[in-house]
């Protein structure tokens, strides 16, 4: 699947590339259901009743149309929108804020507990879209500091919100200051008789389009949440995965940057994973699902297109790195998991400003996320002794051999039992051995069990980590997953393969081609030969 496909369903509405760049950019692969049915009519100019929950989309879904159809050279107030809450306000300015980043777009939020002279001032200095709750935004009316008189687009989100807050009275207010031509957006979750007398009187031969949320079908999924900052996902995910000892694992994350960026940063931490998603074609998207399947990979790291109609058993652990932009996107995502009767697990990496949308998905699709806190370091090394006591006990069990229990019993003579034991671990979990890579390449510098590879290529051949991954890959039969460091230079790389499978990556030299480019590779030189060589 190419990027011009995935990006299709907005290509096909005519939006302007500033506007398409700001999709990319956002991470949106198609539409979502509001999104497809509302953008055309909404460009058309016609007024519209939206009949969606929250978490649909629906922003995108009157914000696109706002950024394109308003006059961008003037300073004038052109598009209002009226939500119920602070929060709410704030958050469809910061959405409207990214679709209008390549343009010269100015979004100002108007809500109370904020100070008067600072959006006044802003107000002075021009805005082309207001964002406010009915209480300020009147209040600014009445200053005469918000001038309505060019305003073309009016929106009323969660309007059945505003009526349970009893704001309907203002929002009756607020639209009768408004030019008569203009393009009114009535979105709501329900629409009980008043919400629907409002749209009689205010707005003309609407269209009207009705989202019905899917019902959560996986009631043996259990699902939490952890609160954490961006700059913290990779580590608590690291840690969530040691915990939970996920054996196969899907993670969803936005874009097809953010996928390839993950699994970079998994396996550079040692977790066998691969990445899947629409810059795959179909070959290799078979041989990554075949590995996930076979469990030669544990983690699988995509985006939500290219999982769609995935059909494993067996997922144990479902992992929203990134929370999806729409109700129906969690509801798909948890579905990978606990099938057939089997229990599974659904964990989601929630910023604190997406706290309010966890909210909101427990009470639409009526079920609990629960909040944990994030695993520390001494609870991962705690799990990895009660693995490794597991361990031991299944060695007891099967019956220790006689000459290690000789060899016991000596040591017990002179020492504490428990201090053999102790020793015997860490000699176990520390023992240096010569490895075979040793044996055969000699010390390339390379991790323990693996081989430094030498290849003819760099920067200045355009080619990041997950070219090189996927080259060798395909070229050599292996997985990606198992490819250690990568340290790329500006006319040659470094390479870390597991030593059983550097002669058949070596031997694969022939066939390997990256970026259209042919690459020589050699083992890197041992460590006493590698004087005026980069040291890693």
């Amino acid at each position: 699947m190419t990027s011009d496909t995935v990006v299709g369903g907005f290509k096909d509405m005519g939006l302007s590339a500033a506007v398409m760049r700001a999709v990319q950019d956002m991470g949106f692969e198609e539409p979502s259901p509001i999104q497809a049915q509302t953008i055309p009519t909404i460009m058309e100019g016609r007024d519209l009743i939206g009949q969606a929950q929250t978490g649909t989309g629906k922003t995108a879904a009157f914000g696109i149309p706002i950024v394109e159809r308003i006059d961008h050279r003037s300073r004038r107030v052109q598009a209002l929108v009226l939500a119920p809450t602070r929060e709410l306000a704030v958050q469809v300015a910061e959405e409207l804020t990214k679709i209008g980043r390549h343009t010269v777009l100015r979004v100002l939020p108007i809500f109370g507990g904020q100070s008067y002279d600072r959006q006044i001032r802003a107000l002075e200095h021009g805005v082309q879209v207001a964002i406010g709750t009915p209480g300020r935004v009147i209040d600014h009316i009445h200053r005469g500091t918000l001038k309505l008189d060019q305003v073309r687009m009016v929106v009323l989100d969660e309007a059945d919100e505003m009526l349970d807050m009893g704001f309907i009275e203002d929002v009756e207010f607020i639209l009768q200051q408004l030019p008569e031509e203009r393009q009114t957006l009535l979105f709501s979750a329900t629409v009980p008789p008043p919400i629907a007398r409002l749209a009689q009187r205010y707005l003309h031969d609407p269209a009207h389009v009705v989202i019905n949320p899917e019902r959560l079908t996986v009631p043996q999924t259990e699902q939490w949440y952890y609160e954490v900052r961006e700059h913290e996902k990779a580590e608590t995910l690291s840690r969530v995965l040691d915990v939970e000892g996920a054996e196969r694992a899907i993670v969803f994350c936005r874009t097809k940057r953010r996928v390839d960026e993950l699994t970079e940063a998994l396996q550079a931490r040692g977790y066998s994973s691969e990445a899947l998603h629409g810059d795959l074609n179909q070959t290799q998207r078979l041989r990554v699902l075949k590995r996930f399947k076979d469990g030669s990979t544990e983690i699988l790291v995509a985006t939500d297109v290219a999982a769609r109609g995935l059909d494993i058993e067996n997922v144990t652990h479902v992992v929203n790195y990134d929370l999806p932009q729409e109700l129906e996107g969690y509801v798909h995502r948890i579905g990978r998991t606990g099938r057939a009767g089997r229990s599974g697990t659904a964990i989601s990496m929630v910023h604190p400003k997406e706290l309010r949308q966890i909210r909101m998905m427990e009470r639409v699709l009526r079920i609990h996320i629960a909040r944990r806190p994030v695993p520390s370091p001494a609870d991962v090394a705690e799990k990895q002794r009660e693995a490794l006591r597991a361990r031991l006990a299944e060695e007891i069990e099967r019956g220790v051999l006689p000459e290690y229990r000789e060899v016991a019993l000596e040591l017990a003579d002179d020492y504490d039992s428990v201090d053999v034991a102790a020793a015997a671990l860490r000699l176990l979990n520390d023992r240096g051995r010569e490895t075979k890579e040793t044996a055969t390449f000699g010390d390339t510098g390379a991790e323990r069990g693996m081989v430094r590879i030498f290849m003819s290529l760099g920067r200045i051949d355009r080619v990041g980590p997950s070219d090189i991954v996927r080259g060798i890959a395909e070229a050599s039969g292996i997985a990606g997953s198992v490819i250690g460091l990568i340290d790329i230079y500006d006319r040659f790389t470094f390479v870390e393969v597991p030593v059983d499978v550097a002669e058949k990556v070596l031997g694969s030299q022939q066939h390997l081609s990256i970026r259209g480019k042919p690459v020589n590779m050699e083992p890197a030189r041992p460590r006493e030969e590698s004087v005026g060589r980069p040291r890693i």
